[in-house]
Protein backbone atom coordinates (compact mmCIF):
# COMPACT_ATOMS: atom_id res chain seq x y z
CA UNK A 1 0.00 0.00 0.00
CA UNK A 2 1.11 3.27 -0.80
CA UNK A 3 2.22 5.44 2.03
CA UNK A 4 0.74 7.16 3.95
CA UNK A 5 0.21 4.12 1.32
CA UNK A 6 0.70 0.31 3.14
CA UNK A 7 0.62 -2.14 0.34
CA UNK A 8 4.04 -15.54 -0.82
CA UNK A 9 2.22 -16.08 -2.91
CA UNK A 10 1.26 -18.89 -0.67
CA UNK A 11 1.35 -22.72 -1.07
CA UNK A 12 -0.73 -23.42 2.32
CA UNK A 13 -3.82 -22.06 3.64
CA UNK A 14 -3.42 -22.90 7.40
CA UNK A 15 0.15 -21.03 7.90
CA UNK A 16 0.69 -18.67 4.98
CA UNK A 17 4.79 -17.40 4.93
CA UNK A 18 5.01 -13.78 6.04
CA UNK A 19 7.50 -11.21 6.03
CA UNK A 20 8.54 -9.25 9.22
CA UNK A 21 6.43 -6.06 9.32
CA UNK A 22 8.24 -5.52 12.92
CA UNK A 23 11.55 -4.37 14.40
CA UNK A 24 10.83 -3.89 17.52
CA UNK A 25 7.82 -2.74 19.18
CA UNK A 26 8.40 -0.95 22.56
CA UNK A 27 6.89 1.33 25.18
CA UNK A 28 10.10 1.64 27.13
CA UNK A 29 12.97 3.40 26.84
CA UNK A 30 15.25 1.50 24.72
CA UNK A 31 16.82 3.33 21.34
CA UNK A 32 19.08 0.43 20.51
CA UNK A 33 16.87 -0.47 17.08
CA UNK A 34 17.96 3.00 16.06
CA UNK A 35 20.85 3.45 16.19
CA UNK A 36 21.69 0.45 14.44
CA UNK A 37 20.65 -0.18 10.86
CA UNK A 38 22.06 -2.84 10.02
CA UNK A 39 20.44 -4.72 13.06
CA UNK A 40 17.41 -3.76 11.64
CA UNK A 41 17.74 -5.29 8.74
CA UNK A 42 18.74 -8.53 10.22
CA UNK A 43 15.86 -7.97 12.66
CA UNK A 44 13.19 -7.54 9.80
CA UNK A 45 14.60 -11.22 8.26
CA UNK A 46 14.57 -13.02 11.46
CA UNK A 47 11.59 -11.86 12.58
CA UNK A 48 9.53 -13.00 9.43
CA UNK A 49 6.51 -15.44 11.24
CA UNK A 50 3.73 -17.24 9.72
CA UNK A 51 0.23 -15.61 9.59
CA UNK A 52 -2.24 -18.10 11.10
CA UNK A 53 -5.52 -18.64 9.96
CA UNK A 54 -8.20 -18.18 12.46
CA UNK A 55 -11.25 -20.69 13.05
CA UNK A 56 -14.71 -20.06 14.66
CA UNK A 57 -13.66 -19.62 17.93
CA UNK A 58 -10.36 -17.70 17.27
CA UNK A 59 -13.25 -15.56 15.70
CA UNK A 60 -15.58 -15.19 18.05
CA UNK A 61 -15.83 -12.11 20.37
CA UNK A 62 -15.45 -10.32 22.46
CA UNK A 63 -11.78 -9.34 21.76
CA UNK A 64 -9.29 -10.47 24.74
CA UNK A 65 -9.55 -7.88 27.62
CA UNK A 66 -6.34 -5.93 27.82
CA UNK A 67 -4.51 -5.75 31.52
CA UNK A 68 -5.22 -2.56 33.41
CA UNK A 69 -7.07 -1.14 30.72
CA UNK A 70 -10.05 1.40 31.59
CA UNK A 71 -13.23 2.96 30.38
CA UNK A 72 -14.73 6.28 29.83
CA UNK A 73 -13.13 9.47 28.49
CA UNK A 74 -12.14 11.08 25.24
CA UNK A 75 -8.48 10.41 23.06
CA UNK A 76 -7.85 13.17 21.36
CA UNK A 77 -5.58 12.60 18.11
CA UNK A 78 -3.14 14.78 16.16
CA UNK A 79 -3.06 14.61 12.32
CA UNK A 80 -1.00 16.63 10.33
CA UNK A 81 -3.50 16.33 7.06
CA UNK A 82 -7.38 15.83 6.48
CA UNK A 83 -8.29 11.92 5.79
CA UNK A 84 -8.23 11.88 1.26
CA UNK A 85 -10.95 9.65 1.49
CA UNK A 86 -13.67 8.71 4.09
CA UNK A 87 -15.43 5.28 1.37
CA UNK A 88 -13.88 2.14 1.63
CA UNK A 89 -13.38 1.28 -1.89
CA UNK A 90 -11.31 4.93 -1.82
CA UNK A 91 -8.98 4.12 0.79
CA UNK A 92 -5.33 2.98 0.26
CA UNK A 93 -3.43 4.96 2.44
CA UNK A 94 -2.25 4.60 6.03
CA UNK A 95 -4.25 6.74 8.18
CA UNK A 96 -7.34 5.76 6.03
CA UNK A 97 -6.38 2.36 7.19
CA UNK A 98 -5.97 3.07 10.84
CA UNK A 99 -9.46 5.20 11.03
CA UNK A 100 -11.21 2.48 9.28
CA UNK A 101 -9.91 -0.10 11.74
CA UNK A 102 -12.60 1.90 14.34
CA UNK A 103 -15.26 2.86 11.99
CA UNK A 104 -15.66 -0.42 9.21
CA UNK A 105 -15.57 -3.83 9.34
CA UNK A 106 -14.71 -6.63 6.84
CA UNK A 107 -15.33 -10.38 6.02
CA UNK A 108 -11.99 -11.04 7.31
CA UNK A 109 -9.27 -8.89 9.93
CA UNK A 110 -6.10 -9.26 11.48
CA UNK A 111 -6.12 -10.80 15.17
CA UNK A 112 -2.67 -9.26 16.66
CA UNK A 113 -0.78 -10.50 19.97
CA UNK A 114 1.79 -8.53 22.19
CA UNK A 115 4.70 -10.19 20.11
CA UNK A 116 3.04 -8.82 16.46
CA UNK A 117 2.02 -12.61 15.33
CA UNK A 118 -0.82 -12.04 13.13
CA UNK A 119 -3.88 -14.47 12.46
CA UNK A 120 -6.65 -13.53 9.95
CA UNK A 121 -9.87 -14.44 11.46
CA UNK A 122 -13.46 -13.51 10.57
CA UNK A 123 -15.20 -10.18 11.18
CA UNK A 124 -18.39 -9.97 9.76
CA UNK A 125 -17.94 -13.56 8.90
CA UNK A 126 -17.49 -16.67 11.07
CA UNK A 127 -14.38 -17.73 9.99
CA UNK A 128 -11.53 -16.79 7.56
CA UNK A 129 -13.44 -18.48 4.89
CA UNK A 130 -13.67 -22.24 3.38
CA UNK A 131 -11.79 -22.86 0.26
CA UNK A 132 -12.85 -25.76 -2.03
CA UNK A 133 -12.30 -26.48 -5.53
CA UNK A 134 -8.33 -26.20 -5.37
CA UNK A 135 -8.50 -22.78 -4.21
CA UNK A 136 -10.53 -21.77 -6.43
CA UNK A 137 -13.90 -21.05 -4.49
CA UNK A 138 -13.92 -19.26 -1.30
CA UNK A 139 -17.38 -19.37 1.26
CA UNK A 140 -17.92 -17.18 3.84
CA UNK A 141 -20.61 -17.23 6.68
CA UNK A 142 -21.87 -14.47 8.25
CA UNK A 143 -22.03 -13.82 11.64
CA UNK A 144 -25.53 -13.57 13.78
CA UNK A 145 -27.20 -9.92 14.14
CA UNK A 146 -24.48 -7.65 12.85
CA UNK A 147 -26.02 -4.11 12.64
CA UNK A 148 -24.81 -0.67 11.16
CA UNK A 149 -24.73 2.10 13.30
CA UNK A 150 -28.78 2.77 12.24
CA UNK A 151 -29.48 -0.49 13.32
CA UNK A 152 -30.30 -1.80 9.73
CA UNK A 153 -28.90 -5.59 9.57
CA UNK A 154 -26.02 -6.56 7.66
CA UNK A 155 -26.71 -9.41 5.37
CA UNK A 156 -24.87 -11.08 2.11
CA UNK A 157 -26.06 -8.25 0.15
CA UNK A 158 -24.68 -5.92 1.88
CA UNK A 159 -21.44 -7.87 0.86
CA UNK A 160 -22.41 -8.36 -2.49
CA UNK A 161 -23.21 -4.10 -2.78
CA UNK A 162 -19.59 -3.91 -1.59
CA UNK A 163 -17.80 -6.07 -3.86
CA UNK A 164 -19.73 -5.04 -7.02
CA UNK A 165 -19.54 -1.00 -6.45
CA UNK A 166 -15.63 -1.39 -6.59
CA UNK A 167 -16.55 -1.93 -10.22
CA UNK A 168 -18.26 1.76 -10.57
CA UNK A 169 -16.57 4.64 -12.64
CA UNK A 170 -16.22 6.52 -8.93
CA UNK A 171 -14.13 4.07 -7.26
CA UNK A 172 -10.53 5.15 -8.08
CA UNK A 173 -8.29 5.05 -5.49
CA UNK A 174 -8.84 2.29 -3.42
CA UNK A 175 -7.10 -1.44 -3.90
CA UNK A 176 -7.59 -3.58 -7.35
CA UNK A 177 -7.20 -7.45 -5.97
CA UNK A 178 -10.11 -8.44 -5.68
CA UNK A 179 -12.30 -6.98 -8.54
CA UNK A 180 -8.97 -8.41 -10.91
CA UNK A 181 -9.14 -11.55 -9.38
CA UNK A 182 -12.56 -12.25 -10.08
CA UNK A 183 -12.98 -10.41 -13.60
CA UNK A 184 -9.41 -10.25 -15.25
CA UNK A 185 -6.29 -8.78 -14.71
CA UNK A 186 -4.82 -4.91 -15.20
CA UNK A 187 -8.12 -2.73 -16.15
CA UNK A 188 -10.00 -4.96 -17.71
CA UNK A 189 -12.20 -6.28 -15.20
CA UNK A 190 -14.14 -2.93 -15.64
CA UNK A 191 -14.82 -4.06 -19.06
CA UNK A 192 -16.36 -7.31 -17.43
CA UNK A 193 -18.83 -5.14 -15.21
CA UNK A 194 -20.07 -1.44 -14.72
CA UNK A 195 -21.18 -2.13 -11.09
CA UNK A 196 -24.61 -2.21 -10.14
CA UNK A 197 -26.24 0.97 -10.18
CA UNK A 198 -27.87 0.04 -13.60
CA UNK A 199 -29.41 -3.15 -11.51
CA UNK A 200 -26.91 -5.24 -12.68
CA UNK A 201 -25.22 -7.76 -10.52
CA UNK A 202 -21.71 -10.05 -11.27
CA UNK A 203 -22.55 -13.23 -12.58
CA UNK A 204 -23.24 -16.25 -10.39
CA UNK A 205 -20.26 -17.90 -11.30
CA UNK A 206 -18.53 -15.22 -9.78
CA UNK A 207 -19.88 -13.90 -6.93
CA UNK A 208 -22.94 -15.89 -5.47
CA UNK A 209 -24.96 -15.01 -2.32
CA UNK A 210 -27.63 -18.10 -2.02
CA UNK A 211 -29.12 -16.63 1.21
CA UNK A 212 -28.88 -13.94 3.52
CA UNK A 213 -26.24 -15.39 5.46
CA UNK A 214 -23.98 -17.39 2.82
CA UNK A 215 -21.66 -15.52 0.34
CA UNK A 216 -19.06 -17.34 -2.26
CA UNK A 217 -16.44 -15.94 -4.25
CA UNK A 218 -15.34 -18.36 -7.69
CA UNK A 219 -12.06 -17.36 -9.06
CA UNK A 220 -10.63 -18.24 -12.46
CA UNK A 221 -7.29 -19.29 -10.25
CA UNK A 222 -6.49 -20.36 -7.32
CA UNK A 223 -6.46 -17.30 -4.66
CA UNK A 224 -4.81 -18.91 -1.08
CA UNK A 225 -4.38 -14.99 -0.42
CA UNK A 226 -7.66 -14.26 -0.31
CA UNK A 227 -8.25 -14.16 3.28
CA UNK A 228 -5.29 -11.68 4.21
CA UNK A 229 -6.49 -9.54 1.30
CA UNK A 230 -10.08 -9.51 2.54
CA UNK A 231 -8.58 -7.59 5.72
CA UNK A 232 -7.48 -4.53 3.44
CA UNK A 233 -9.84 -1.73 4.27
CA UNK A 234 -10.83 -1.23 0.82
CA UNK A 235 -12.74 -3.98 1.16
CA UNK A 236 -14.88 -3.16 4.56
CA UNK A 237 -18.57 -3.09 4.00
CA UNK A 238 -20.21 -0.63 2.52
CA UNK A 239 -24.08 -1.05 2.95
CA UNK A 240 -26.17 -1.69 0.62
CA UNK A 241 -29.76 0.62 1.73
CA UNK A 242 -27.52 3.35 2.92
CA UNK A 243 -24.67 3.10 -0.12
CA UNK A 244 -24.65 6.88 -1.70
CA UNK A 245 -22.30 6.04 -4.19
CA UNK A 246 -19.79 8.90 -5.14
CA UNK A 247 -21.57 10.74 -2.07
CA UNK A 248 -20.49 8.19 0.28
CA UNK A 249 -16.71 9.57 0.36
CA UNK A 250 -18.47 12.34 2.53
CA UNK A 251 -20.88 10.84 4.93
CA UNK A 252 -20.34 6.91 5.14
CA UNK A 253 -21.56 4.82 7.74
CA UNK A 254 -20.02 3.24 10.67
CA UNK A 255 -20.17 -1.10 11.55
CA UNK A 256 -17.13 -0.64 13.65
CA UNK A 257 -17.09 0.05 17.74
CA UNK A 258 -16.97 3.64 16.32
CA UNK A 259 -18.97 6.33 14.23
CA UNK A 260 -18.64 9.65 13.01
CA UNK A 261 -20.67 12.26 15.09
CA UNK A 262 -19.19 15.43 13.16
CA UNK A 263 -16.60 15.83 10.30
CA UNK A 264 -15.13 19.48 9.12
CA UNK A 265 -12.96 18.77 6.21
CA UNK A 266 -10.03 19.69 6.46
CA UNK A 267 -10.25 20.76 10.15
CA UNK A 268 -11.97 18.10 12.52
CA UNK A 269 -13.35 14.82 13.35
CA UNK A 270 -15.20 13.49 15.83
CA UNK A 271 -15.71 10.10 16.47
CA UNK A 272 -18.22 8.68 19.19
CA UNK A 273 -19.69 4.92 20.14
CA UNK A 274 -21.34 3.33 17.89
CA UNK A 275 -24.07 1.86 20.08
CA UNK A 276 -25.27 -0.79 17.52
CA UNK A 277 -21.39 -2.49 17.07
CA UNK A 278 -21.81 -5.54 19.53
CA UNK A 279 -18.35 -6.68 21.22
CA UNK A 280 -19.69 -10.01 21.17
CA UNK A 281 -19.56 -10.27 17.31
CA UNK A 282 -15.82 -9.03 16.87
CA UNK A 283 -12.56 -10.61 18.48
CA UNK A 284 -9.64 -7.64 17.14
CA UNK A 285 -11.15 -4.08 19.05
CA UNK A 286 -12.17 -2.58 21.51
CA UNK A 287 -14.27 0.14 23.00
CA UNK A 288 -12.62 1.48 25.64
CA UNK A 289 -13.11 5.28 25.02
CA UNK A 290 -15.89 6.86 24.66
CA UNK A 291 -14.69 8.60 21.30
CA UNK A 292 -11.94 10.17 19.46
CA UNK A 293 -11.56 13.65 18.67
CA UNK A 294 -9.47 14.13 15.77
CA UNK A 295 -7.47 17.54 15.29
CA UNK A 296 -5.87 17.88 11.71
CA UNK A 297 -2.81 20.40 10.42
CA UNK A 298 -0.99 19.63 13.28
CA UNK A 299 2.74 19.00 11.28
CA UNK A 300 4.90 16.27 12.83
CA UNK A 301 7.26 19.16 14.82
CA UNK A 302 3.74 20.30 16.52
CA UNK A 303 2.84 17.06 17.05
CA UNK A 304 6.11 16.35 18.82
CA UNK A 305 6.78 19.53 20.90
CA UNK A 306 2.94 19.35 22.45
CA UNK A 307 3.11 15.32 22.97
CA UNK A 308 6.49 15.70 24.42
CA UNK A 309 5.03 18.68 26.69
CA UNK A 310 2.29 16.30 28.05
CA UNK A 311 0.25 19.20 29.27
CA UNK A 312 -3.49 19.12 29.93
CA UNK A 313 -5.60 17.81 27.32
CA UNK A 314 -2.05 16.81 25.72
CA UNK A 315 -1.64 14.54 28.34
CA UNK A 316 -4.39 12.60 26.15
CA UNK A 317 -3.61 12.93 23.13
CA UNK A 318 -1.67 10.17 20.27
CA UNK A 319 -0.95 10.25 17.14
CA UNK A 320 -2.17 8.16 14.26
CA UNK A 321 0.82 8.09 11.54
CA UNK A 322 2.85 10.94 13.00
CA UNK A 323 5.93 10.70 13.85
CA UNK A 324 8.20 12.24 16.16
CA UNK A 325 9.84 15.25 14.41
CA UNK A 326 13.62 15.27 13.07
CA UNK A 327 13.99 18.57 15.19
CA UNK A 328 12.68 16.94 18.08
CA UNK A 329 14.52 13.83 18.32
CA UNK A 330 17.56 14.61 20.80
CA UNK A 331 14.85 15.88 23.11
CA UNK A 332 12.86 12.61 23.05
CA UNK A 333 15.36 10.17 22.88
CA UNK A 334 17.11 11.62 26.17
CA UNK A 335 14.65 12.11 27.97
CA UNK A 336 13.76 8.21 29.78
CA UNK A 337 10.41 9.30 30.82
CA UNK A 338 9.46 10.21 27.26
CA UNK A 339 10.76 7.21 25.87
CA UNK A 340 8.62 5.00 28.11
CA UNK A 341 5.46 6.28 26.52
CA UNK A 342 7.10 6.09 22.52
CA UNK A 343 6.70 3.24 20.33
CA UNK A 344 9.15 1.91 17.37
CA UNK A 345 8.84 -0.12 14.41
CA UNK A 346 10.40 -1.51 10.74
CA UNK A 347 7.57 -0.34 8.59
CA UNK A 348 7.92 -2.16 5.18
CA UNK A 349 7.93 0.87 2.76
CA UNK A 350 10.34 2.26 0.49
CA UNK A 351 10.17 5.49 -0.34
CA UNK A 352 11.40 6.14 -4.27
CA UNK A 353 11.57 8.85 -7.15
CA UNK A 354 9.17 7.95 -9.98
CA UNK A 355 10.30 9.02 -12.90
CA UNK A 356 7.55 10.23 -15.27
CA UNK A 357 8.21 7.87 -17.97
CA UNK A 358 6.05 9.78 -20.20
CA UNK A 359 8.23 12.88 -19.73
CA UNK A 360 11.55 11.50 -18.92
CA UNK A 361 12.23 9.06 -21.43
CA UNK A 362 16.19 8.79 -21.52
CA UNK A 363 17.26 5.35 -19.29
CA UNK A 364 20.73 7.45 -19.37
CA UNK A 365 18.96 10.48 -17.21
CA UNK A 366 17.22 8.28 -14.79
CA UNK A 367 20.30 6.57 -13.79
CA UNK A 368 22.34 9.77 -13.48
CA UNK A 369 19.54 11.21 -11.47
CA UNK A 370 19.43 7.48 -9.43
CA UNK A 371 23.30 7.24 -8.67
CA UNK A 372 23.05 11.49 -7.37
CA UNK A 373 20.32 11.19 -4.71
CA UNK A 374 21.07 11.73 -1.44
CA UNK A 375 19.37 8.96 0.41
CA UNK A 376 21.22 9.48 3.72
CA UNK A 377 20.02 13.31 4.09
CA UNK A 378 16.16 12.62 2.79
CA UNK A 379 15.83 9.62 5.14
CA UNK A 380 17.09 11.86 8.21
CA UNK A 381 15.05 14.95 7.25
CA UNK A 382 12.04 11.72 7.96
CA UNK A 383 12.89 11.31 11.56
CA UNK A 384 16.38 10.81 11.65
CA UNK A 385 18.28 7.69 12.64
CA UNK A 386 15.01 6.87 13.61
CA UNK A 387 13.35 7.95 10.59
CA UNK A 388 14.45 5.00 8.48
CA UNK A 389 17.60 3.70 6.26
CA UNK A 390 19.46 4.18 2.87
CA UNK A 391 17.50 2.03 0.39
CA UNK A 392 19.00 -0.21 -2.01
CA UNK A 393 16.43 -1.84 -3.26
CA UNK A 394 12.53 -1.42 -4.83
CA UNK A 395 11.62 -3.96 -2.27
CA UNK A 396 11.81 -3.60 1.72
CA UNK A 397 13.62 -6.03 3.78
CA UNK A 398 10.33 -7.00 5.00
CA UNK A 399 9.82 -8.26 1.31
CA UNK A 400 10.48 -12.12 0.70
CA UNK A 401 12.46 -12.53 -1.28
CA UNK A 402 14.58 -8.66 -0.57
CA UNK A 403 18.14 -9.36 -1.62
CA UNK A 404 20.63 -6.88 0.41
CA UNK A 405 23.71 -7.52 -1.87
CA UNK A 406 21.40 -6.08 -5.13
CA UNK A 407 22.68 -1.88 -5.30
CA UNK A 408 22.76 -0.80 -8.77
CA UNK A 409 22.42 2.47 -7.90
CA UNK A 410 26.11 2.31 -5.46
CA UNK A 411 24.02 3.00 -2.30
CA UNK A 412 26.80 1.26 0.06
CA UNK A 413 29.80 3.30 -1.32
CA UNK A 414 27.73 6.27 -1.85
CA UNK A 415 24.33 6.06 0.19
CA UNK A 416 24.37 10.55 0.19
CA UNK A 417 24.96 10.49 -3.73
CA UNK A 418 27.27 9.21 -6.18
CA UNK A 419 28.17 13.15 -8.11
CA UNK A 420 30.55 12.21 -10.02
CA UNK A 421 29.26 9.04 -12.07
CA UNK A 422 25.88 10.81 -12.35
CA UNK A 423 27.44 13.71 -13.83
CA UNK A 424 29.59 11.43 -16.18
CA UNK A 425 26.42 10.47 -17.70
CA UNK A 426 24.80 13.72 -17.62
CA UNK A 427 27.48 14.81 -20.06
CA UNK A 428 27.41 11.96 -22.25
CA UNK A 429 23.94 12.46 -22.55
CA UNK A 430 24.03 16.04 -22.99
CA UNK A 431 21.38 16.79 -20.29
CA UNK A 432 23.09 19.62 -18.93
CA UNK A 433 20.91 22.42 -18.08
CA UNK A 434 17.79 20.21 -18.77
CA UNK A 435 14.62 21.39 -17.17
CA UNK A 436 12.68 18.87 -14.82
CA UNK A 437 10.00 19.46 -12.44
CA UNK A 438 10.17 18.10 -9.03
CA UNK A 439 6.46 17.62 -7.36
CA UNK A 440 6.55 17.01 -3.43
CA UNK A 441 3.77 17.57 -0.61
CA UNK A 442 3.07 20.96 1.09
CA UNK A 443 4.56 19.43 4.04
CA UNK A 444 7.28 20.36 6.17
CA UNK A 445 9.17 16.92 5.46
CA UNK A 446 8.44 17.06 2.21
CA UNK A 447 9.60 20.52 1.28
CA UNK A 448 13.24 19.87 3.47
CA UNK A 449 13.27 17.17 1.23
CA UNK A 450 12.78 18.84 -1.68
CA UNK A 451 15.12 21.04 -1.19
CA UNK A 452 17.83 18.28 -0.82
CA UNK A 453 17.29 16.47 -3.85
CA UNK A 454 16.76 19.56 -5.68
CA UNK A 455 20.13 20.78 -4.73
CA UNK A 456 21.61 17.25 -5.59
CA UNK A 457 20.56 17.34 -8.75
CA UNK A 458 21.62 20.92 -9.73
CA UNK A 459 24.92 19.85 -8.60
CA UNK A 460 25.39 17.37 -11.29
CA UNK A 461 23.85 20.20 -14.14
CA UNK A 462 19.87 20.01 -13.99
CA UNK A 463 17.48 22.74 -13.99
CA UNK A 464 14.98 21.74 -10.76
CA UNK A 465 11.42 23.61 -10.75
CA UNK A 466 9.92 22.40 -7.84
CA UNK A 467 6.07 22.31 -7.26
CA UNK A 468 4.64 22.18 -4.01
CA UNK A 469 1.22 20.23 -4.32
CA UNK A 470 -1.56 19.83 -1.40
CA UNK A 471 -0.17 16.39 0.89
CA UNK A 472 -3.94 15.75 1.56
CA UNK A 473 -4.07 14.80 -2.14
CA UNK A 474 -0.81 13.86 -2.99
CA UNK A 475 -1.53 10.67 -4.26
CA UNK A 476 -4.47 11.44 -6.16
CA UNK A 477 -2.78 14.32 -7.73
CA UNK A 478 0.33 12.36 -8.72
CA UNK A 479 -1.78 9.61 -9.57
CA UNK A 480 -3.08 11.10 -12.69
CA UNK A 481 -1.76 9.67 -16.36
CA UNK A 482 -1.64 13.67 -17.24
CA UNK A 483 -0.16 14.85 -14.27
CA UNK A 484 2.07 17.57 -15.47
CA UNK A 485 5.20 16.41 -13.29
CA UNK A 486 8.46 14.73 -14.52
CA UNK A 487 9.93 13.66 -10.93
CA UNK A 488 7.66 12.58 -7.84
CA UNK A 489 8.69 10.73 -4.88
CA UNK A 490 6.14 7.95 -3.18
CA UNK A 491 5.79 5.25 -0.84
CA UNK A 492 5.03 1.75 -0.99
CA UNK A 493 4.93 -1.26 1.17
CA UNK A 494 3.42 -4.54 0.90
CA UNK A 495 -0.80 -4.79 1.43
CA UNK A 496 0.62 -8.15 2.90
CA UNK A 497 4.13 -9.91 2.94
CA UNK A 498 4.59 -10.96 -0.63
CA UNK A 499 6.16 -9.07 -3.19
CA UNK A 500 3.12 -9.94 -5.60
CA UNK A 501 1.64 -6.87 -3.55
CA UNK A 502 4.34 -4.80 -4.54
CA UNK A 503 5.60 -5.51 -7.78
CA UNK A 504 2.20 -5.71 -9.91
CA UNK A 505 0.44 -2.88 -8.43
CA UNK A 506 3.56 -0.39 -8.80
CA UNK A 507 5.21 -1.81 -12.18
CA UNK A 508 2.06 -3.49 -14.41
CA UNK A 509 1.26 -1.86 -17.31
CA UNK A 510 -1.68 -3.41 -18.16
CA UNK A 511 -3.19 -1.47 -15.01
CA UNK A 512 -2.50 2.44 -16.06
CA UNK A 513 -5.29 4.44 -15.60
CA UNK A 514 -6.07 7.37 -13.47
CA UNK A 515 -5.77 6.36 -9.88
CA UNK A 516 -3.99 3.13 -10.51
CA UNK A 517 -0.61 3.18 -8.41
CA UNK A 518 2.04 2.77 -11.19
CA UNK A 519 2.99 6.31 -10.65
CA UNK A 520 6.26 5.69 -13.39
CA UNK A 521 4.19 4.78 -16.24
CA UNK A 522 5.57 2.23 -16.49
CA UNK A 523 4.62 -0.16 -19.79
CA UNK A 524 7.71 -2.84 -20.72
CA UNK A 525 6.25 -5.91 -22.62
CA UNK A 526 8.92 -8.72 -20.30
CA UNK A 527 7.93 -7.24 -17.21
CA UNK A 528 4.08 -7.17 -18.10
CA UNK A 529 4.74 -10.73 -19.41
CA UNK A 530 6.30 -11.53 -16.61
CA UNK A 531 4.43 -10.42 -13.86
CA UNK A 532 1.01 -12.43 -15.41
CA UNK A 533 3.36 -15.63 -15.51
CA UNK A 534 4.70 -15.23 -11.84
CA UNK A 535 1.43 -14.86 -10.51
CA UNK A 536 -0.02 -18.13 -11.72
CA UNK A 537 3.00 -19.94 -9.62
CA UNK A 538 1.38 -21.83 -6.69
CA UNK A 539 4.87 -22.86 -5.08
CA UNK A 540 6.30 -19.64 -2.66
CA UNK A 541 9.77 -20.54 -2.59
CA UNK A 542 9.35 -20.60 -6.71
CA UNK A 543 7.38 -17.58 -6.81
CA UNK A 544 9.33 -15.62 -3.90
CA UNK A 545 12.42 -16.19 -6.32
CA UNK A 546 11.07 -15.14 -9.41
CA UNK A 547 9.47 -11.81 -8.32
CA UNK A 548 13.54 -10.73 -6.94
CA UNK A 549 14.40 -11.76 -10.49
CA UNK A 550 11.86 -9.67 -12.08
CA UNK A 551 12.66 -7.28 -9.12
CA UNK A 552 16.46 -6.88 -10.84
CA UNK A 553 15.33 -6.51 -13.91
CA UNK A 554 13.10 -3.76 -13.67
CA UNK A 555 15.92 -1.75 -12.07
CA UNK A 556 19.11 -2.41 -13.63
CA UNK A 557 17.18 -2.45 -17.23
CA UNK A 558 13.65 -0.01 -17.12
CA UNK A 559 14.74 1.63 -14.06
CA UNK A 560 11.18 3.57 -13.85
CA UNK A 561 11.85 4.52 -9.58
CA UNK A 562 14.65 4.72 -7.72
CA UNK A 563 14.62 3.46 -4.79
CA UNK A 564 15.69 5.99 -1.30
CA UNK A 565 14.67 4.91 1.96
CA UNK A 566 13.42 2.13 4.11
CA UNK A 567 10.86 3.63 6.36
CA UNK A 568 10.91 3.44 9.92
CA UNK A 569 7.95 4.36 12.86
CA UNK A 570 9.04 6.62 16.11
CA UNK A 571 5.99 7.90 17.10
CA UNK A 572 4.99 9.38 20.87
CA UNK A 573 2.14 9.50 22.87
CA UNK A 574 0.72 11.58 26.18
CA UNK A 575 0.85 10.03 29.59
CA UNK A 576 -2.16 9.09 29.86
CA UNK A 577 -2.79 7.59 27.08
CA UNK A 578 -2.86 3.33 27.64
CA UNK A 579 -2.79 0.53 25.79
CA UNK A 580 0.45 1.61 23.40
CA UNK A 581 1.67 -1.39 20.99
CA UNK A 582 3.08 -0.93 17.48
CA UNK A 583 1.14 -3.04 15.18
CA UNK A 584 2.77 -5.17 13.05
CA UNK A 585 -0.38 -4.96 10.53
CA UNK A 586 -0.70 -0.74 10.30
CA UNK A 587 2.91 -0.54 10.96
CA UNK A 588 1.51 2.25 13.68
CA UNK A 589 0.06 2.89 16.84
CA UNK A 590 -2.51 -0.70 17.50
CA UNK A 591 -5.82 2.30 17.26
CA UNK A 592 -8.16 -1.28 18.34
CA UNK A 593 -7.14 -1.45 21.96
CA UNK A 594 -6.56 2.75 22.82
CA UNK A 595 -7.95 3.65 26.27
CA UNK A 596 -7.36 6.37 28.72
CA UNK A 597 -5.65 5.52 32.23
CA UNK A 598 -7.40 7.74 34.24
Amino acid sequence: MSIFRHRTATAAIVAVAAGALTLTACGGGSDSSAKDNSKSKEDAKSQSKPVQIGDVKASTGPAAEISGAQTGGTATVYQEADFSHLDPGQIYVSDGKLLSRLIYRGLTQYQEDDNGNLTVVGDLATDAGQVSNGGKTWTYTLKDDLKDENGNPINAADIRNTVERLYSSYITDGPTYLQQWLSGAGTTYRKAYAGPDKGKHLPKDVLETPDDKTVVFHFKDAQPDLPQMLTMPGYSVVPEETDTKAKYDSDPVAIGPYKIADFKPGKSMKLVKNTQWDAKSDSVRHQYVDGFDIEMNHDDEDQTKTLLADQGEAKNAMMFTGQVATTQLQNVVSDKAAMGRTIQGYAPYVWQLNFNLDRVKDKKLRDAIALALPSTAVFKADGGAYGGEVANSLMSPTTPGYDEAFDPFNRKAKPNGDIEAAKKLIEEGGFKGKKLVYAYGNTPVRQQQAVLIADALGKIGLDIQKKEIDAATWYEQVGKIDNGYDLYMTGWGQDWPSASTVIPPSYDGTQLQDGSSNYAHINDKHVNSEIARILKITDTTEATKAWAELNEYISKEVNPAAPIYYTKVFQIFGSNIGGLRYSSDSSYVDVTRVYLKK
